[in-house]
């Protein structure tokens, strides 16, 4: 998905950045890129290639090649970014965040309208980044452009823009699908999704940028060029998964919430499956184990971690983008505790059910390291439909999703007339899909949260949020 960081001061702020940038490393695993400005030398600009080493190894250095007082980095899954433009509002690096649907449709009507060129990439492809910059550039002035951007692309784009004259100017998505949240500190202001790295540098929560909401960001003073808007669909998948747990999000902090969904999920298995005999709850590391805490702390049964995820050489924000490559390191890094594994009935949290792949993996792995029986709880709804708006699913057809896959062998052509029945536990459609998953997966029992749980665990008034992944629903 990729996220950005920017601080706009008094002083250096090369080294901040680095730091705010590596904070959201677990957003993306493509590209990494920072770009500053000092008064004297002006704008500058690094991008690297992170697939193969994570963001700090190849920007630790960087306060000694870069130096300003203002200054932006970004963590990206797709494009190169921050890019630098030289335009007719000026100079500045932009850095973007989110999926542009019409791409094409808008590239063919700049260069019909304009006659410009674009940068082509491989296949001809062309930097997302570059699109969003040549719309803001058709326009008299930067707010101008920006706002004409943010109404012209469908589907997701977070922007952040660092002038030639050191300023900062954000805009949040026209939905504010993704966070963007300020910091102060006596110096200056930070711009952020991940409220918490910020927090680390010495700033103080200040302000969340509502939906649409443009903002222009001096040392010393935020202006608003943009009113936010009134409709806004954040996603709520960020407090289930992609998330990290020490952020806020609308004021709601995510690790809360995964306590909260699982106590709520536990709630519901101690009404419909009062006889369920489990000696462990445990968690699929490291967004189910918060999960699967709520869901201990609720029933009564002991949490246990009955696997170590081996963490050190491949963490979760550093996975290898082939996906045969990504399903043997999942299966790699996981490492047995026997003693809380063999002859027992465990019950494993996980934050979601995608492909079903590397679940199928994981309790293959644990009945052969002895376990009587597993019985599988995911943190959210079936997923039925990839994400469109923000890349979060790697799947590029639905057909890899496993619950929608199992859903269209049933129905047919038909199956998305039945998409709430195969979601809802109570329904026959839904027992059937849950009762192949668990056959294909050698499962004792899976059960999905329902949407009502995770609305009621984020606690926003639900037309706030996004659920399209689950619902098909924008």
């Amino acid at each position: 998905m990729g996220a950005f960081f920017g601080i706009v001061s008094k002083r250096d702020v090369i080294s901040d950045v680095f730091f705010g940038t590596d904070y959201h490393s677990h957003l993306g695993t493509k590209r990494g890129g920072m770009a500053a400005y000092d008064k004297e030398i002006g704008l500058q600009r690094e991008i690297h290639n992170i697939e193969n080493s994570p963001f700090r190894t190849k920007f630790v250095n960087i306060h000694k090649d870069m130096k300003g007082t203002s200054a932006i980095g970004c963590i990206s899954d797709f494009d190169p970014q921050p890019l630098l433009i030289r335009s007719k509002l000026g100079v500045y690096a932009i850095a973007i965040v989110g999926r542009i649907l019409n791409q094409d449709a808008l590239i063919d009507k700049l260069l019909s309208d304009y006659s410009g060129h674009f940068d082509a990439m491989t296949s001809g492809a062309v930097n997302s980044t570059e699109i969003v910059a040549a719309l803001i550039n058709s326009k008299k002035t930067y707010t101008e452009g920006v706002e004409f951007a943010q109404s012209v692309i469908e589907g997701t784009a977070s922007i952040i823009l660092l002038k030639d004259d050191g300023n900062i100017i954000v805009a949040r998505d026209r939905l504010g699908r993704l966070p963007v949240v300020i910091g102060k500190n006596d110096e200056g202001f930070a711009v952020t999704f991940e409220s918490f790295a910020f927090e680390k540098l010495g700033y103080a929560d200040h302000s969340e940028l509502g939906p649409g909401e443009i903002v222009e960001i001096t040392p010393t003073e935020i202006k608003q060029l943009k009113e936010p808007g009134k409709e806004m669909r954040i996603c709520s998948f960020l407090w289930s998964y992609y998330g990290y747990p020490t952020s806020n999000y609308e004021g709601v902090n995510v690790e809360v919430m995964r306590y909260r969904n699982g106590h709520i999920m536990a709630k519901r298995d101690k009404a419909t499956n009062p006889d369920m005999k489990v000696d462990y709850v445990c968690g699929v590391p490291d967004s189910g184990i918060p999960h699967a805490i709520g869901y201990s702390n609720e029933s009564g049964i002991p949490f246990a971690r009955a696997f170590i995820k081996y963490t050190p050489t491949w963490s979760r924000s550093f996975m290898p983008t082939d996906q045969t490559q990504r399903n043997k390191v999942a299966k790699m890094k996981l490492i047995a505790v026997p003693e809380l594994i063999k002859d027992k009935d465990l019950l494993f949290v996980d934050d979601s059910v995608v492909r079903g792949t590397q679940l199928r993996e994981t309790v293959e792995f644990l009945l052969e390291s002895g376990a009587k029986s597993v019985n599988m709880r995911s943190a959210c709804p079936p997923i039925m439909f990839g994400c469109k708006f923000l890349n979060f699913s790697r799947a590029t057809s639905d057909m890899e999703l496993i619950a929608r896959r199992i859903m269209f062998e049933l129905e047919g052509e038909d199956s998305l007339n039945y998409v709430d029945e195969y979601s809802n536990p109570d329904t026959e459609r839904g027992k059937k899909l849950r009762q192949i998953i668990c056959d294909e997966l050698h499962l004792t029992s899976i059960e999905f949260q329902t949407i009502e749980g995770v609305i009621a665990a984020i606690g926003l008034d639900p037309s706030k949020l996004c659920t399209y992944c689950w619902t098909g629903k924008e």
